[in-house]
């Protein structure tokens, strides 16, 4: 199949299902905005048990209940154990976000299939201090903080998704890896509900390892600084110099598709690269499969 003079590999993806909080920070200030959401949703840690996240959109104050600046987060699990999400998800809104000044936390969910409460793991950090209080129409955990003071909604909802569906753009050169990256992740964020836990990413892993303690390590067929090691063992195309992937989360699938889609056209408009794959692993990482030819029909 050839997008844009590019063949795309008739291939598919491994997506599998995660549990998704959607939650709104707001803030008085722009930059302390957004070191808090980037923060927060940094160091991707799904793939070994732990929480990871992305920014979804920043909004204008018509947007949110204390009619500050905001911005939307997506938080992620990828285990079905809800007492370890709370705890995963209290330490990104403990540590990242209740200490930057003038912050509060809004739930933002678009459909409601649980909550979490807020007051065990991140209320608490009050000391026994904290009260609760009806704030703009909305249930609010105050914690009482050095800069006065912490405001959290005291239930944050959430929903099954979709994690990990994914493409590989491969590139002759340096310059096309973050060309095309880039504007892949532009056309992305316009989809609603998608966040790209990684943006570029540089290290495509697979499922079996050599060092289960680790968990995910290097996919090292399709590591172009092997290929002459490996000789028929590689799986890098001719011309392929670096094989950069972007991963996907989405709250349904028409619009994890969707985006998927918008990313192929985007990085395969760029000169440099020579070729479109995506990571799949015969069923042992996921029970979805994105078929690309599909996404084209």
């Amino acid at each position: 199949m050839i997008i844009n003079g590019v063949e795309v590999e008739e291939t598919y993806c491994e997506a599998f299902k995660g549990t998704c909080v959607r939650a709104l920070i707001t803030a008085s200030d722009s930059e302390i905005l957004k070191r808090a959401a980037f923060d927060s949703t940094s160091t991707p840690g799904a793939v070994i048990g732990r929480v990871e996240g992305g920014v979804e959109s920043f909004v204008d104050s018509s947007q949110t209940p204390d009619g500050r600046q905001g911005v939307i987060v997506q938080f992620w699990f990828g285990l079905d154990d809800m007492e370890k999400f709370e705890v995963e998800l209290s330490y990104r809104i403990r540590q990242d976000i209740l200490v930057k000044p003038f912050t509060s936390v809004f739930d933002a969910s678009l459909i409601s299939e649980g909550h979490i409460g807020m007051m065990k793991q991140v209320g608490h950090c009050g000391d026994g201090f904290e009260w609760e209080e009806n704030i703009n129409d909305r249930d609010m955990i105050v914690v009482p903080i050095a800069i006065p003071d912490f405001k959290i909604e005291s239930k944050l909802s959430y929903q099954k998704g979709i994690m990990g569906a994914n493409f590989w753009y491969m590139c002759e050169d340096e310059e096309s890896v973050l060309k095309a990256g880039r504007k892949a992740l532009e056309s992305i964020k316009k989809i609603e509900g998608i966040i790209t836990p990684f943006d570029i990413c540089s290290a495509a892993s697979k499922p079996e390892t050599n060092y289960p303690w680790i968990g995910p390590t290097t996919n090292h067929p399709f590591c172009p600084s092997l290929k002459d090691k490996l000789k028929s063992e590689s799986k890098v195309p001719v011309n392929a110099n670096y094989i950069p992937e972007i991963v996907i989360n989405g709250l349904d699938m028409d619009n994890v598709k969707k985006a998927m889609k918008a990313g192929i056209e985007a990085v395969t408009s760029v000169d440099g690269v020579i070729n479109v794959s995506a990571g799949n692993y015969e069923g042992q990482l996921g029970e979805y499969k994105i078929d690309l030819k599909e996404l084209f029909k």
